[in-house]
């Protein structure tokens, strides 16, 4: 893990969820996956925005690299997660997530919510060599 992503997980966990580094705010989600080839646990804190129905959307922009970032190829082959977010009111929440990858459609929607959101992501899109970004919907397990 880079010592950046540390830094802001240790922040997140210090402020109840807040990140005030890179400008996250509340918008962090730590994602504990599990990695498609090693089988470790990894933790990535990434963007994230809310779904509107309960779940969160993060995008694998990898801050416009022409690859996708390591996160996403665990995602795809275990969709099972942990998750841990900003409390409503304060606090940090975990929870089991399942990770699904959005089809072409729902994607375009989410894009134009991360874009509001940052025109980084836009700035991004300049070093990617045409790479489309994955985003992905977590959706808590009930």
């Amino acid at each position: 893990m880079s010592d950046f992503n540390q830094t802001i997980i240790d922040e997140f966990h210090a402020n109840d969820g807040t990140v005030t580094t890179a400008g996250f705010g509340r918008h962090l989600v730590l994602v504990h996956s599990i990695g498609a080839r090693s089988g470790a646990e990894r933790v990535n804190p990434l963007m994230s925005l809310p779904d509107g129905a309960g779940g969160r959307f993060i995008i694998g922009s990898a801050a416009g690299s022409p690859k996708d970032p390591a996160w996403v190829h665990n995602l795809r082959k275990h969709p099972n997660i942990t998750i841990e977010v900003a409390g409503e009111k304060s606090g940090i929440e975990t929870f089991p997530a399942t990770a699904t990858e959005l089809n072409p459609v729902e994607r375009e929607q989410a894009w134009q919510g991360f874009v509001s959101a940052s025109n980084q992501f836009l700035k991004y899109t300049e070093t990617a060599e045409g790479r489309v970004f994955p985003i992905f919907r977590l959706t808590p397990k009930t």
